[in-house]
């Protein structure tokens, strides 16, 4: 499958140190995400998530700014914050997306990373997250 660096990626990875631009093309086997050959991070680690997005329908870049919108609106600890999260864990579409081994505690779960545009432009609109 083919993911795409949504931003800068600099840091340590498997290979050792890297420095990929935003829109750097990469592909996903087995789990391991890969440029040029070279083994950069799980698609499910934390690198993974934060750094790359599947691009496969073409839909890399945006779908990696939504993620990041959601994200960075949820943390935002303001007076509207317990309202947004509020809304999430009773929205139906949001309770897919939720590691279930966390029950009382919200972490996004792999296929949020990975969710079609509609849903996570669904998923923006109930927390009130800019689309990037």
């Amino acid at each position: 499958m083919q993911y795409i660096t949504h931003r800068r990626f600099r840091g340590k990875a498997v290979c050792g140190e890297v420095n990929l631009p935003a829109m750097t093309v990469c592909e996903e086997k087995n789990n391991v995400i890969y440029c040029q050959g070279h083994p950069i991070c799980y698609a499910t680690s934390e690198n993974g998530h934060q750094f790359f997005a599947r691009d496969d329908d073409g839909n890399g870049m945006l779908r990696g700014r939504l993620t990041q919108s959601i994200q960075k609106t949820l943390e935002q600890h303001d007076e509207d914050h317990q309202s947004r999260w509020d809304k999430v864990w009773a929205d139906k579409t949001c309770q897919a997306y939720k590691r279930k081994e966390h029950g009382d505690h919200w972490l996004w779960n792999h296929a949020f990373f990975n969710a079609e545009i509609l849903t996570l432009r669904h998923i923006a609109t109930v927390v009130g997250a800019k689309e990037g």
